[in-house]
């Protein structure tokens, strides 16, 4: 698969979600395998143009994690135009352009979803974006805003003609947030309409959906090119991509055991831990105007609350993460609980890593 130049080595893809799938989650679900593109969490074209540190750290990866698509949200096609320039300037190999998130506080700048209802001032938005860069640039929508407006089919040929290189669709509307099942049958008609890759997104928690859904969505492609994007299914089970190419390679998908997913979490606090700390230079890639820190603003920002928010992420991921695991509930209740790294730590290794009483039981697998 391709979008524009750039070859994917998978059609999986961890979605972006705001909070969640940051850096450090991005690259350990790429070392497991499976994933042809990650996506950064969302990030403010004003924040972006304007400098803001806090924005400019939402956009930061690592070499490790390409080919890397920075999502961006905004409404006003100079201001997207610009920020897709510091994307660039950043190295990444896409600009992604967020039309599907239904959030207010985001909706009512005329940005996510609430572009849907302006399917012409979207087109001018993103033919500003593809006039401005040379990586290229997609879109990701939802259904719709209503069930009344569905009007993805629409706006989709309409990006397309406008310069997008790929186009997402999310299978609910904007009214039904995450409720309710996402409209395949949608996504298959899109694809069969456009002549640029099409991705689908929505309902996959099993790694047989994603290679079915793949499948069909494919088979009414125009291009045969598709791709499935993956959201909350691999903050239950970071594995389900690889175990998705597993599948669609004809192998058996492999099993993960109770110290995989414990060992998981241990790494996913070192690398949180260590961020901007114990980089090799080159390593992290941060826009130009925003220089790396020095050791001492490093220190002084552990001091001030590092290990607190290492213990947030860690909670905030495990509230998907426990999800399929014997006694879960007793997992979340302890990590809820804890209050400092050496704690969190002691939690993951007895409830992951003493043995029970089958010592052979499997955590997760298909």
């Amino acid at each position: 698969m391709k979008i524009g130049s750039v070859a994917l080595s998978s059609p999986f893809v961890i979605a972006p979600m705001a909070g969640m799938t940051d850096s450090a989650f991005r690259r350990l679900v790429k070392r497991h395998g499976g994933c042809g593109l990650v996506v950064t969490e969302m990030v403010s074209s004003e924040g972006l143009v304007r400098g803001i540190d806090r924005t400019l750290e939402y956009a930061e990866y690592t070499e490790e994690e390409r080919p890397v698509s920075i999502q961006i949200f905004g409404g006003d096609p100079e201001k997207m135009a610009a920020a897709a320039q510091v994307v660039e300037g950043l190295g990444a190999d896409i600009v992604d352009v967020n039309m599907g998130c239904p959030v207010p506080k985001i909706a009512k700048h005329n940005a996510g979803c609430s572009l849907m209802r302006e399917p012409g001032h979207a087109a001018i938005v993103i033919n500003a974006m593809a006039k401005a860069v040379k990586i290229p640039v997609t879109v990701k929508m939802r259904a719709g805003w209503n069930d009344l407006t569905r009007n993805a089919p629409d706006l989709a040929r309409r990006v397309q003609d406008a310069g997008a290189a790929a186009v997402t669709i999310h299978g609910r509307t904007a009214e039904q947030s995450y409720s309710g099942s996402a409209d395949w049958d949608l996504v298959s008609g899109v694809a069969r309409d456009l002549s640029i890759p099409v991705l689908g997104s929505g309902d996959c928690i099993e790694p047989a959906q994603i290679v079915e859904r793949h499948r069909v969505v494919s088979g009414f492609s125009r291009t045969g090119m598709a791709g499935v994007l993956v959201g909350r299914g691999v903050l239950r089970n970071p594995w389900i991509l690889a175990q998705a190419a597993d599948l669609a390679a004809g192998r058996a998908p492999r099993d993960v055991t109770l110290r995989e997913r414990g060992q998981f979490l241990r790494d996913y606090i070192d690398l949180l831990l260590g961020e901007g700390i114990d980089e090799q230079e080159g390593f992290r890639h941060i826009a130009a105007s925003r220089p790396p820190l020095a050791p001492s603003e490093v220190e002084g920002r552990e001091a001030r609350g590092r290990e607190r928010w290492v213990i947030n992420k860690l909670r905030a991921l495990c509230a998907w993460y426990s999800k399929g695991i014997e006694c879960g509930s007793h997992l979340r209740v302890r990590i809820n609980s804890a209050t400092s790294i050496q704690e969190l730590r002691e939690i993951i290794d007895q409830f992951f890593f003493v043995p029970r009483s089958d010592p052979s039981s499997v955590a997760l697998s298909t």
